[in-house]
């Protein structure tokens, strides 16, 4: 089974939709057996919190059912986890950190973007601040993105439905 988690800072925006678009399109492949996702935050800001309504609302216009309370990245997601994914720069650095920290010195986080030919480096805007336009918007980069990374894991796990 291969593994994927995705990581913001609260865990309450991107990575729980990163999560649901990722789980809505395996499904659409038939490969759902073969994953297991999860999403978690690098601070404990929402720790048992539903994901921001805003969240919910944008993932319900787009057909995808979001199934997730807010949770902290820990010691084990480094050992559970394939592929650990961070949504900007800032959770990247944190994450990178707290590899060293937690004995995982080798493990490589990812880039949510860097999946995409030309947005290599780029973020997925926090859109917490904002109103729903934010959350519409970085539902077309998790996309797009998400797209993306899927295409790269098929190919490489040689995997097929």
């Amino acid at each position: 089974m291969i593994t994927v988690l995705f990581v913001c800072l609260g865990n309450i925006c991107r990575s729980p939709l990163a999560e649901a678009i990722f789980n809505h399109k395996i499904q659409a492949l038939g490969l759902s057996g073969q994953f297991k996702s999860d999403s978690a935050g690098t601070s404990d800001f929402h720790i048992g919190e539903l994901p921001d309504e805003r969240t919910i609302r944008c993932a319900q216009r787009n057909g995808l059912k979001i199934n997730h309370r807010g949770r902290q990245v820990n010691r084990t997601d480094f050992r559970d986890f394939d592929y650990i994914i961070a949504m900007d720069d800032n959770n990247l650095r944190n994450l990178n950190n707290l590899k060293v920290r937690f004995s995982f010195p080798d493990k490589e986080i990812f880039l949510m973007r860097d999946f995409v030919p030309g947005w290599e480096g780029l973020p997925v805007p926090d859109p917490y601040y904002g109103g729903e336009e934010g959350f519409e918007e970085i539902f077309r980069i998790l996309d797009e993105s998400i797209h993306s990374f899927v295409t790269k894991i098929k190919e490489t796990h040689q995997l097929y439905a």
